[in-house]
């Protein structure tokens, strides 16, 4: 009996500390949730008239909707140009900062440098690089006695040079999860490679690229991530444009709610934008997960 009484004690003790989180979680994520998929059924009131119900009409109308379309082609676009690159390039860092160097400490911070600055002043920065006139990079190609290219202003590189942005900003902090990785990795490894001639590209292969594997879905997971809310900096360097080019799904969002007053049409949008992530976290836990040695 008194076991028992203990075992319920405890069962309420950690049911207490687990009580603020849940409350937050519940006020910040699965109300919000809710709330927006409510209001992806309803057409919004104008002129103080209360909301119409209208079922899946929005769904309908997304579904025909071209913009909607165009902006979920630019998001996977930008997925397939930053997720890739952003790895591979912040585990050659980690990889180049993780041996022995002189000034391994000044370069290891060179290259976190661009993750501490807000996006908001990182975009401001992009925009003087990319200014038609006086730009760096126009600098640089007239230079060259090459002409200059419009970077933001023409449809067809505006994205890759939000995508550009995107990778520099977002390398150096993917690099430290992966140098983290990396020094946990028994020195015995290495030693043992050593001793029986393993070259260095069949160690990383064998030996450092499975055991990195819960760090690359960790970082896999994050860009994704990433590659789906990306609002700040469009707002500062092409605010979607050149029509449309490089508007993205939260972006199109924003537009929706704020600044076409469609509030009910942008939870939609939201809506579907969840159940892709879902299906993704899906994925994650039911296949990738399986194939991904933690030890």
């Amino acid at each position: 009996m008194l076991i028992h009484n203990a075992d319920r004690r405890m069962q309420i003790y950690g049911a207490l500390l687990l009580l603020p989180a849940a409350v937050l979680l519940g006020t910040f994520a699965y109300l919000p949730t809710v709330a927006t998929l409510i209001n992806s059924f309803f057409l919004p009131g104008f002129r103080g008239a209360p909301p119409e119900f209208v079922g899946l009409e929005n769904y309908t109308v997304l579904m025909e909707d071209r913009t909607f379309w165009r902006v979920a082609r630019n998001n996977l676009l930008y997925a397939l140009g930053t997720i890739p690159t952003s790895i591979a390039l912040a585990l050659g860092m980690a990889l180049f900062v993780n041996a022995r160097l002189p000034g391994r400490g000044l370069v290891r911070m060179a290259y976190f440098t661009p993750t501490i600055l807000p996006m908001i002043a990182a975009a401001n920065i992009w925009m003087f690089f990319y200014a038609p006139q006086i730009g760096l990079f126009n600098k640089l190609l007239g230079a060259l006695g090459l002409s200059g290219v419009n970077w933001l202003g023409d449809p067809g590189v505006a994205l890759t040079s939000v995508i550009v942005m995107t990778v520099w900003k977002e390398a150096g902090f993917f690099m430290i999860f992966y140098l983290a990785a990396l020094q946990s990795i028994p020195p015995e490894l290495k030693e043992a490679s050593d001793l029986e001639g393993t070259s260095r590209w069949s160690f990383f292969w064998r030996v450092t690229f499975p055991l990195l594997m819960p760090t690359t879905l960790f970082v896999l997971i994050n860009a994704l991530i990433n590659a789906v809310r990306v609002v700040d900096h469009l707002f500062i360097l092409t605010k979607g444009g050149p029509n449309n080019a490089t508007n993205l799904l939260l972006y199109y969002v924003y537009e929706n709610a704020f600044s076409f007053f469609d509030r009910t049409y942008a939870a939609t949008i939201t809506v579907v934008i969840l159940l892709v992530l879902a299906m993704v976290a899906t994925l994650k836990f039911t296949v990738i997960d399986r194939r991904t040695h933690y030890q």
